[in-house]
């Protein structure tokens, strides 16, 4: 009785005499390998990056909330997944809570990864207008990512809104 070894050696080399049996294995072995390369190739360029976040607010003089009667204080952001090209909106409510009328500014620090401002920038839609003390007023927050992102998986910012006159 023949072992297996010694069968698929003796398969092995009936396979391989002729010339064109080498050329179609060839041919076959390059299929598969171009097919599989092909494939691999296609999930890389088409998947999807998520980028998971979250992010403080700090405001001087001025209390952040989530409703507009001021009963709920926003102490963190989570922006959601969003995904390169796309934008993530959130709507806080801001009360002058000082006692004299401002202007506020919006500055985004403590970017984590460093190199996530160079993807993605916070944007708002306040216009400047002096709000009065216990004045509140609706501002719409906007997270844009680039298209272009490539190295940012998870990140985290700082969002500070300050008085000016």
């Amino acid at each position: 009785m023949q072992s297996a070894r010694s069968k698929l050696a003796r398969f092995m080399s009936l396979l391989f005499k002729r010339r064109s049996t080498k050329i179609y294995v060839l041919l076959i072995l390059l299929v598969m390998f171009g097919s599989t390369f092909a494939v691999y190739s296609y999930v890389l360029l088409t998947s999807t990056v998520i980028i998971g976040t979250r992010g403080s607010v700090k405001a001087l003089y001025f209390g952040v909330y989530w409703d507009d009667e001021c009963n709920n204080p926003v102490l963190n952001i989570d922006w959601g997944i969003v995904e390169p090209g796309s934008s993530a909106n959130v709507t806080v409510y801001l009360r002058n809570e000082g006692n004299a009328p401002m202007r506020i500014a919006l500055n985004v620090t403590n970017w984590y990864p460093p190199n996530a401002s160079d993807y993605m920038r916070l944007e708002w839609d306040y216009s400047g207008q002096i709000l009065q003390p216990d004045e509140t007023t609706r501002i719409v927050l906007s997270l844009i990512i680039s298209p272009d992102v490539t190295s940012v998986a998870d990140f985290a910012l700082d969002i500070l809104i300050t008085p000016f006159d």
